[in-house]
């Protein structure tokens, strides 16, 4: 697994948790810098202030182009990892987007349902497809 893999995944989690918990994205950063067992990577930071700072943005896409779902709706593990995503396509130039679609696509297989992987697939061509008109 590359670096940047381990470091999607650690983001993941920290939105997850953020999210699960009811916490502050912030709070659960900082909880977990400073556990020895938990070791930050810097990509996943950048991730997490990326869609942190674009969060409203990111979550209007995401509803406007997932057809017959609200972000409520949505799994957990998906609305992250579709965060994550749509911030990588739209936002992180040092990214291709194709990498971003098949992360996101393969956490999605070892963390989330067996629709998951299809769904988030999808939903991040979509963004993909339209990325033209959105930046």
């Amino acid at each position: 697994m590359s670096a940047r893999s381990r470091a999607r995944r650690r983001a993941l989690e920290l939105l997850f948790e953020a999210g699960q918990r009811g916490l502050d994205i912030d709070e659960v950063v900082a909880m977990r810098s400073n556990d020895p067992a938990y070791p930050m990577k810097p990509y996943a930071v950048e991730i997490v202030d990326g869609v942190k700072a674009r969060r409203e943005e990111i979550d209007e896409i995401i509803s406007t182009y997932a057809q017959g779902w609200t972000i409520d709706r949505m799994p957990a593990v998906d609305r992250a990892l579709l965060e994550i995503g749509t911030w990588e396509i739209l936002f992180n130039d040092d990214i291709p987007d194709a990498a971003a679609i098949d992360e996101a696509v393969s956490l999605a297989r070892q963390f989330s349902t067996d629709d998951s992987p299809g769904f988030v697939s999808g939903l991040l061509s979509r963004i993909l497809d339209v990325k033209p008109t959105l930046t």
